[in-house]
C-alpha cells in the first residue's frame, strides 16, 4: 500500500526551514521548532498560514483533538505533512482512563459463551457511540451477535428475519401535506419516450424526516424500478422468541438497524416508546437513511441494549450510571496498558470557505485519520433521485475549496464517511491513499442546487429561487474534477450499508482511476444521478462488492432527475457530457446482476476495454435509458451478453467488438426490430455448445437477415486464454 501505514512509514520531502513542528508530547507555549513542537495542530496551522514557510509538521504518535481542525481561506497553500519516517494518527477519539473490575466471569450463558465482562467506572463522560480497543472496534451490545465483530462482514447473516416480525404501518399524516413540484419549462423538457422527462420533487410530507425536506421520491407520480412514493413503518413487533432476551428492562437508547425489503439500503431507528407487555417497539428518530422507502422492514437487528451484551468483543456504555461495561475477548482481565478510545468528534478536518472566495491549495500528506464518531444518525438528505440518502459530513470535510489534496494519507476506523466532498470544489485530489474499516461511504461527492429555502449545509446563505432552480446546476455550486486515483478502500459500509468507495452526486467530471477497491456492502462505485457527466473511471481494481445486499455489481449508476449544466460543451444543456469506463478489471462475484449496472434511466456511458468477470449479463439498461455503448470489452463467465429496454432512434445502444464467454447460450434481450434496434456486431460468442441463439434464432440464421454482422460463435476456451485476452487488453 502507498498510504501511511505503521510498517511502510511515509516519506515525504524534508520540511522546509520555518516550518512549524506538532508533536503529541508538545506544548503550545513552545516556539514551534523541531526541539520545542507544538501540542496543538490548530494552532500550529493558524501560526504557519502566517508565516513564509506555510508548512505543518505532525511527528509521530497520536494527536488526539478536542476539537475539529478548521481551515478556510486564509490557510490557502498550507501544506500539512507527516515528519520524515513516522506516522502520525490525527484521532477524533477520547482516550478513557479505566480500572476494570470484574462484573460476570466465569458463567456459562445462554448463547453458550462463558462470560468475562468487565466494567469500569467513566464519570463525566456523557457519550460512548463506538470503542477502539489498541486501535480495534468493539461491537456495541446487539442481538443476533456478529461472531467476528463489527469489523467482519456477516453477509446475510447475523440477522433477525423479517418473516419473524409483524411491522407497524406507516403513519402518513405524521408530517402534514407534501408540496409538488415539476419543472414544466419547455426549454428544460429532455425527451426520452415518457421516462424522467421532467424535473421532480416533493417537499414535506414523509420527505420531512430529511434535511432538507425533499426528494424525487416524494414527488407526485415518482418512476422506475419497484417506484412508489416514500414512506418507512411506524415500528415493530418481533415474534416470540425472536429477541430471546426480551422483554428487555431499559431500550430507551436501542437502535434498530433494519433492511429495507431487497437489501437496497438499512434504515437506522431509534426507540420511541416500547410496551414490554406486547413486546411492540414504536420508531423514533430515524428512518432517513436511503431514499427508498417501504412499508416494512426487511432483515433487522437491535443494538445497545445491556440484555444483549453477550458475547466476546461487545461493550455497554450506561449512560446514567456512567459505566462501561466490556465482554473481553480473551482470558482474564483486559490489559491494564490497553489503549480505550471512544470516537468523539464527527469531522477531524472542515476545509470550509465559499466558492467566491475558496480555500486553495491546502494539502495533506502522510497522515493518518482515526476515531470519528458514527454519523448514521445524523441528518440525511436526499442527493437526487437515485436510491441514496447521505449525511453531508466526513471526517474530512471539503466545502468551497481548490486545489485541495490528500496524499498518501490513512483513513482508518472512522465510523462515519472518510472524506465528503460537498458544494462548491474543484480539482479536489485523493491521490495514493488508504481507505480501510470505515463506518459509510470512502469518498463522497454531492453539490447543492437550489430546491428549498434553507439548507443546512450552507448556513446563512440566501437561497434563491427554489424551488424552480432546483434543476439548475449551471450557478457551479458543486464538485468538479475531483480525482481519486491510487488508493485502496475495503470495509467500507461496516455500519451504513448504502455506502460506496466513490458515490457522486449533483457532481460532474470526475477521474476515478488506478485504485484498488473491495469488500463492500453495496455498489463499489456509484453515480446517482446524470448530472453533467463528463466523468473517467479507468485502471480500477473492482471487487467483492454487495457482498451484503442484492442488485448493483462494481459499478452503479441511475439518471432518474434531469439538471440543467454546462459541462457538455460550455452551453446551458440538460444533455450530459458522455461518461466512460475504461480498462477496469471488475469481478462480480457476490451479487451477480452486472459488473456495469446502467439503471433506470442511465444514458451517455461508454464503456469499453474492460475485463469483466461473472454476472448475471454483460450490459444493461432499463427503465428509459439510452445511449449505452459496450465495445471492446471481455466478459468473463457471464450469463448473457445484454439486456436492455427500447429506445428511440437515434438513441440506441450500441454493443459491439466485444468478447463474451457465456454461461448460457443466448445472446441476450434487446431492440430486434423497430425504428431503434439496439446496435450489435462483431462480436466473439462463446457457449458450452459452440452454438448461441439470437432474436429467437440461430446465429447463423439471424444473420442471414442482415443482422449482427461480423459476430462468430465458438466452443468455450480455456481459462489460461481468457486470462491471456485480459492481460492484452489491460496492458499486464
Amino acid at each position: 500500500m502507498r498510504g501511511a501505514d505503521a510498517t511502510s512509514p511515509f516519506q515525504p520531502e524534508p520540511a522546509p526551514s520555518g516550518s512549524i513542528f506538532v508533536s503529541p508530547a508538545g506544548d503550545d507555549e513552545g516556539a514551534g521548532t523541531e526541539a520545542t513542537p507544538l501540542r496543538s495542530i490548530q494552532l500550529a496551522c493558524d501560526r504557519a498560514a502566517a508565516s513564509a514557510a506555510r508548512t505543518v509538521v505532525l511527528r509521530g504518535g497520536t494527536h488526539f483533538l478536542s476539537s475539529t481542525i478548521t481551515l478556510n481561506a486564509s490557510h490557502s497553500n498550507l501544506r500539512v505533512m507527516a515528519h520524515p519516517g513516522e506516522v502520525p494518527v490525527v484521532s477524533g477519539g477520547v482516550e478513557l482512563k479505566v480500572a476494570w473490575r470484574p462484573h460476570d466471569v466465569g458463567r456459562r450463558n445462554a448463547a453458550n459463551e462463558t462470560t468475562n465482562i468487565w466494567v469500569a467506572d467513566v464519570s463525566g463522560v456523557d457519550d460512548i457511540p463506538g470503542l477502539q480497543i489498541d486501535g480495534v472496534r468493539a461491537t456495541r451490545a446487539r442481538y443476533p451477535n456478529l461472531p467476528g465483530g463489527i469489523e467482519v462482514s456477516p453477509g446475510y447473516g447475523g440477522m433477525v428475519s423479517e418473516k419473524d416480525a409483524d411491522w407497524t404501518p406507516p403513519d402518513f399524516n405524521k408530517f402534514g401535506p407534501v408540496q409538488f413540484y415539476t419543472d414544466n419549462a419547455s426549454s428544460h423538457d429532455r425527451p426520452n419516450g415518457g421516462w424522467f422527462e421532467h424535473y421532480m420533487i416533493g417537499v414535506g410530507g414523509l420527505c420531512s424526516v430529511y434535511d432538507p425536506p425533499v426528494s424525487y421520491w416524494c414527488s407526485r407520480h415518482p418512476s422506475g424500478g419497484g417506484a412508489f412514493a416514500f414512506r418507512t413503518p411506524s415500528g415493530v413487533t418481533p415474534k416470540s422468541g425472536a429477541l430471546p432476551h426480551a422483554p428487555y428492562k431499559d431500550p430507551s437508547g436501542a437502535l434498530f438497524f433494519v433492511w429495507r425489503p431487497a437489501r437496497w439500503a438499512n434504515w437506522m431507528f431509534e426507540v420511541g416508546a416500547y410496551n414490554a407487555s406486547s413486546g411492540n417497539f414504536t420508531f423514533g428518530k430515524g428512518g432517513n437513511q436511503g431514499a427508498r422507502g417501504e412499508n416494512r422492514g426487511g432483515d433487522f437487528f437491535v443494538e445497545n441494549i445491556y440484555e444483549e451484551l453477550d458475547a466476546p468483543g461487545e461493550f455497554f456504555f450506561d449512560t446514567k450510571a456512567k459505566r462501561l461495561y466490556l465482554f473481553y475477548n480473551g482470558t482474564g482481565p483486559p490489559p491494564a496498558a490497553a489503549s480505550v478510545v471512544a470516537p468523539s468528534l464527527r469531522t477531524l478536518v472542515n476545509i470550509s470557505a465559499s466558492r467566491w472566495a475558496p480555500a486553495r491549495g491546502i494539502s495533506h500528506s502522510g497522515v493518518t485519520f482515526r476515531a470519528a464518531r458514527y454519523t448514521y444518525m445524523d441528518p440525511h438528505g436526499v442527493p437526487s433521485a437515485g436510491d441514496w440518502a447521505l449525511d453531508r459530513v466526513g471526517a474530512v470535510f471539503l466545502q468551497g475549496t481548490e486545489g485541495v489534496r490528500f496524499d498518501a494519507c490513512s483513513f482508518e476506523r472512522v465510523d462515519g464517511n472518510a472524506v465528503m466532498v460537498s458544494g462548491y470544489n474543484r480539482h479536489a485530489a485523493i491521490t495514493n491513499s488508504d481507505f480501510a474499516f470505515v463506518g459509510g461511504n470512502a469518498v463522497a461527492a454531492w453539490g447543492y442546487t437550489n430546491e428549498t429555502a434553507s439548507d443546512p449545509g450552507r448556513p446563512g446563505e440566501r437561497i434563491e429561487n427554489y424551488p424552480h432552480a432546483g434543476v439548475d446546476g449551471t450557478d457551479g455550486n458543486h464538485p468538479r474534477y475531483t480525482t481519486v486515483s491510487g488508493c485502496s478502500a475495503r470495509e467500507v459500509g461496516l455500519y451504513e450499508k448504502q455506502s460506496s468507495f466513490f458515490v457522486q452526486a449533483k457532481t460532474a467530471q470526475s477521474t476515478v482511476s488506478g485504485n484498488v477497491f473491495f469488500n463492500g456492502p453495496r455498489a463499489g462505485i456509484n453515480a446517482n444521478d446524470g448530472f453533467g457527466g463528463g466523468d473517467e473511471i479507468s485502471h480500477n481494481l473492482v471487487f467483492s462488492t454487495c457482498r451484503e445486499s442484492g442488485d448493483h455489481g462494481p459499478f452503479n449508476s441511475w439518471d432518474r432527475q434531469p439538471f440543467l449544466t454546462t459541462v457538455r460543451d460550455g452551453s446551458a444543456s440538460m444533455t450530459m457530457a458522455w461518461r466512460e469506463i475504461h480498462h477496469n478489471f471488475f469481478i462480480d462475484n457476490y451479487s451477480p446482476q452486472e459488473d456495469v449496472d446502467n439503471d433506470d434511466g442511465s444514458a451517455y456511458y461508454k464503456t469499453h476495454h474492460n475485463f469483466l468477470v461473472y454476472g448475471g449479463q454483460g450490459m444493461k439498461n432499463d427503465f428509459g435509458g439510452h445511449d449505452n455503448h459496450h465495445y471492446s470489452n471481455v466478459y468473463a463467465y457471464v450469463g448473457r451478453g445484454l439486456g436492455v429496454c427500447s429506445q428511440r432512434p437515434g438513441h440506441e445502444d450500441r454493443f459491439y467488438d466485444n468478447k463474451l464467454v457465456l454461461t448460457g447460450n443466448d445472446v441476450g434481450g434487446f431492440a430486434c426490430d423497430g425504428a431503434a434496434k439496439t446496435v450489435v456486431h462483431d462480436n466473439e460468442y462463446f457457449t458450452a455448445s459452440g452454438s448461441i441463439a439470437e432474436c429467437k434464432m440461430s446465429l447463423p440464421d439471424w444473420q442471414k437477415r442482415g443482422e449482427d454482422k461480423g459476430s462468430t460463435v465458438a466452443k468455450l476456451p480455456a481459462d489460461k486464454e481468457i486470462i491471456g485476452w485480459a492481460r492484452k487488453l489491460l496492458g499486464f
